[in-house]
């Protein structure tokens, strides 16, 4: 961690910045999966919503 302090004395903490680097394309199995979630996701929310308004 870099530390500065001025002339106050008050200090200045600084973290450590990651080094940047570029995503990659996600492979096609990655992207099924991420339609299936998608998918499973959408069910779940409309029968949430299906049934909340069947209670009210």
């Amino acid at each position: 961690m870099y530390t500065t302090i001025n002339e106050q004395g008050i200090l200045n903490n600084y973290s450590t910045e990651p080094e940047v680097y570029y995503s990659e394309y996600p492979s096609q199995e990655q992207r099924s999966r991420y339609a299936f979630q998608g998918g499973i996701a959408t069910l779940l929310v409309t029968a949430l919503v299906l049934v909340a308004c069947a209670v009210s």
